[in-house]
């Protein structure tokens, strides 16, 4: 039965194990929930680039700092059904897409509902990640068919003022509540390598699997450090400190899919596979994230095919 009530104590009792007992207990609570040689492929397109009036120190897409990043309107359908298409032919099962909003209007939830169903007509699962929703926006995307909605976190509760301000950390749980609430499936997950503390991604995972039910989907993201946002001068985390994060996901929420997300690229393969080894199970594949880059498709089917690991097909 999926356990709810974490204490921080006991979380960083997790992360203080020896490494091998640590990966131990991970893959046991794995192999008990997902089939271990299967990795779920997802695509991630941004449909709505940058011009974001948030301040997350860490996005290249806020209009509060110099990235170089130039803002892009909404994309039309063809181009957005090209790249879904495009992304089913690669392997993809699950579409996400991504807009550059604090909160989108009524007006822009209704167009990326249009453009929910017609990804959903190409067969492929459907994720949308737009920001902050009210009851009446979340219901028209339900509607429209939608599956996963994305909106993580990003850290713990104590350290979360630090990384944001324009937005409070109930924000982001009362759009969870209403993702929840109108039958959608929660992608929801955080960055980490921000400059936190291990009790802080302690927090972030006890939040995570305090939550009424555990996400579906759980991305563990290390952050990008892109140069003209404050999070290019923060200090980073050890891939070992990465995989122990991974591991005590696993462990707190052992039925939901936990997705390397961004900063593969900072990782090496090596890395990667003891990444999966701790119950990650799933991808972003495709040679971009919004705005950051990932590795080339050809390059994880190589490294899938080292770890006898299949994408998974549903």
């Amino acid at each position: 039965m999926a356990k709810h009530d974490w204490q921080l104590d006991e979380v960083k009792e997790l992360f203080n194990l020896p490494f091998a007992d640590l990966i131990y207990q991970a893959q046991t609570a794995h192999r008990q929930n997902f089939d271990p040689n299967t990795v779920q492929l997802s695509t991630l397109l941004s449909i709505k680039t940058g011009g974001c009036p948030e301040d997350c120190k860490y996005c290249p897409q806020s209009i509060h700092y110099d990235t170089g990043l130039n803002p892009d309107p909404l994309m039309p359908l063809d181009d957005v059904l090209a790249a879904a298409r495009n992304a089913k032919a690669g392997g993809a099962t699950r579409f996400c897409m991504g807009a550059a909003w604090r909160s989108p209007t009524y007006s822009q939830v209704n167009q990326v509902a249009d453009l929910i169903s017609a990804v959903k007509d190409e067969g492929l699962e459907t994720c949308v990640t737009l920001g902050m929703l009210d009851e009446v926006k979340t219901q028209t995307l339900a509607e429209a068919g939608l599956e996963y909605y994305n909106h993580n976190l990003d850290t713990s509760p104590d350290y979360y003022g630090d990384i944001i301000t324009t937005r409070t950390y109930q924000d982001r749980l009362d759009t969870l509540r209403h993702v929840r609430d109108a039958g959608i499936k929660v992608c929801c997950g955080g960055i980490v390598g921000m400059g936190e503390s291990r009790k802080d991604r302690a927090g972030l995972l006890a939040q995570l699997a305090n939550l009424p039910e555990h996400p579906e989907s759980v991305p563990i993201n290390m952050l990008v450090r892109v140069e003209g946002t404050p999070a290019s001068e923060w200090e980073g985390i050890s891939q070992i400190e990465f995989i122990r994060t991974v591991a005590v996901a696993r462990i707190m929420m052992p039925s939901s899919f936990v997705r390397l997300s961004a900063g593969r690229t900072e990782m090496t393969l090596e890395g990667q596979a003891l990444c999966f080894l701790a119950g990650a199970n799933s991808i972003f594949c495709g040679d971009k994230l919004l705005t950051t880059p990932n590795p080339e498709k050809n390059e994880d089917m190589q490294l899938f095919e080292e770890l006898g690991i299949t994408p998974s097909v549903a």
